[in-house]
């Protein structure tokens, strides 16, 4: 009979465990399925709303799949304290994505592209500070930018189905067939399925969505080939990028939020995966990788690079939790970035299909933030006011958008996001009512709401700012995951 041995202090933590050769790829398959269509969607959102050529398209394409893959192996292998070695994977964020269009469409791509420069290297001059700042971006701020996000994804992804309006394509019925029917073959394949085929739904209905388009002779596949197989993105695909401080306020506003919100992350990853989390020793270490990810898809010319949140449910579904994996797939996302024909391919899909992924997956965004208000307790008046206030002043200019146009353009960068508008305006009220205001008039009368309104929380108890860990999700993207059977 066999004596039980004692397990060794030496023995590895699971997300620390090495797997066969052949298991790994099928795990890093897996994982590149789940979340590719978030950067083929923020591409394609950004080359229509800046009407990029199809080859400026495909270089964009390839350089967010191999920024993907950089920023997912910094994650999960750890290099010199730059990544939290857990199993995360790293794509263009949604919020990222609209604060780019807009400084694109009132400076210049190449201030854009400059904004996102700065706003990396102010990720990491500010890191040293940000767990002081995060009581200033609870869950009632983060849910409100959420919100707001995903309003305007949902509108920009629209108009991928819809064309803009007053051109001729406006309102084609194939276009608006393709797109109605990639949602509902997305929808279809969410509720037939079960287990991993759920998890990639929104890639089932984007494929099936493509193989209508091609028998309806809407793809012109021909027309890519690149007499290649391997391109490598081309760095400063705007030529040299030009730098405002001014023009990058929305997105430095933005990365505290963004901070805020990679700490939840951070905290739920390491619930998923087993692996106690100290958030002021790892939650920078995620932050400075995201940073310098997002530092060089600036020279190739992308959006902010975030954490994926939808990777998380994979690893509870599976219960795969080493870090090994997301390694693999980070290695498939830079082959896939590196493949010519794949990424030509793809830019000949037409945007009606990406439209229609896209706006089932950024309407998710919008749900995901009332979820987040919920659970900051909007049922109180006080918070109940900031919430309507701030979503007031972000919804203006998405609802509006000429309404700032009689302001000099350094204003109108600011005041025409209405992301930053909104995220500002919640975090000033979050502090007037909830910092300044107690301080002046002493506390208000206790209502027996739970204290996720966005008032003080003991340092070091911010990581509400996330989803919460039974529902793993990734707010910036509109990327959401569940266990299958729990809805």
């Amino acid at each position: 009979m066999s004596v039980p041995t004692q397990p060794s202090t030496s023995q590895r933590h699971p997300v620390d465990e090495y797997r066969p050769f052949g298991r790994l790829v099928l795990f890093g398959v897996q994982h590149v399925l789940v979340m590719a269509a978030a950067p083929i969607s923020s591409v394609f959102i950004v080359s229509a709303s800046l009407g990029l050529s199809t080859g400026l398209t495909a270089n964009l394409l390839a350089a967010a799949f191999v920024l993907s893959g950089i920023g997912s192996l910094l994650q999960s292998l750890g290099p010199w304290k730059i990544g939290v070695k857990l199993p995360f994977v790293m794509l263009p964020g949604g919020a990222p994505v609209i604060l780019f269009i807009a400084i694109a469409e009132e400076h210049g791509v190449q201030t854009a592209v400059g904004a996102v420069i700065m706003t990396s290297i102010f990720y990491l001059v500010i890191l040293p500070l940000f767990a002081r700042l995060l009581k200033f971006f609870p869950p009632l701020v983060i849910g409100v930018m959420i919100v707001i996000v995903g309003v305007n994804l949902v509108k920009i992804s629209g108009l991928l189905i819809t064309g803009q309006p007053g051109t001729p394509e406006f309102g084609d019925t194939r276009n608006l067939l393709l797109g109605l029917a990639t949602i509902g073959f997305t929808v279809a394949a969410f509720w037939l399925f079960n287990g991993f085929a759920r998890q990639i739904a929104v890639m089932i209905g984007f494929l099936a969505g493509t193989a209508l388009a091609i028998a309806l002779g809407a793809t012109e596949f021909g027309d890519t080939a690149t007499g290649t197989l391997v391109h490598a993105p081309q760095p400063f695909p705007f030529g040299m990028p030009e730098f405002s401080l001014f023009a990058s306020i929305p997105l430095l506003i933005y990365s505290f939020a963004s901070m805020a919100e990679t700490t939840g992350q951070t905290v739920i990853n390491g619930e998923a995966v087993g692996k106690k989390i100290v958030t002021r020793r790892d939650a920078p270490k995620a932050i400075r990788a995201e940073a310098l990810t997002s530092l060089t898809g600036g020279i190739f010319g992308t959006p902010l690079m975030v954490c994926s949140g939808e990777n998380i449910g994979i690893v509870r579904v599976t219960g795969v939790r080493s870090r090994y994996v997301t390694v693999a797939a980070g290695v498939i996302l830079i082959l896939v970035g590196f493949v010519a024909p794949i990424t030509a391919a793809i830019t000949a899909i037409p945007s009606a299909v990406v439209g229609g992924t896209a706006v089932l997956v950024f309407g998710v965004v919008t749900v995901l933030g009332v979820q987040m208000l919920h659970r900051a307790a909007v049922d109180d008046t006080t918070n109940t006011f900031i919430v309507g206030a701030a979503l007031s002043i972000g919804f203006l200019p998405v609802l509006i958008p000429e309404m700032y146009a009689a302001f000099p353009a350094n204003a109108r960068i600011l005041l025409e996001s209405g992301v930053a508008m909104g995220t500002l305006t919640a975090v000033l009220l979050n502090a007037l009512f909830h910092h300044l205001r107690p301080k002046l008039y002493g506390p208000p009368a206790a209502t027996g709401i739970p204290s996720h309104n966005g008032g003080p929380v003991p340092d070091g108890q911010h990581t509400t700012a996330a989803p919460l860990p039974t529902e793993p999700v990734h707010a910036r993207t509109g990327d959401a995951t569940e266990r299958d059977g729990e809805r």
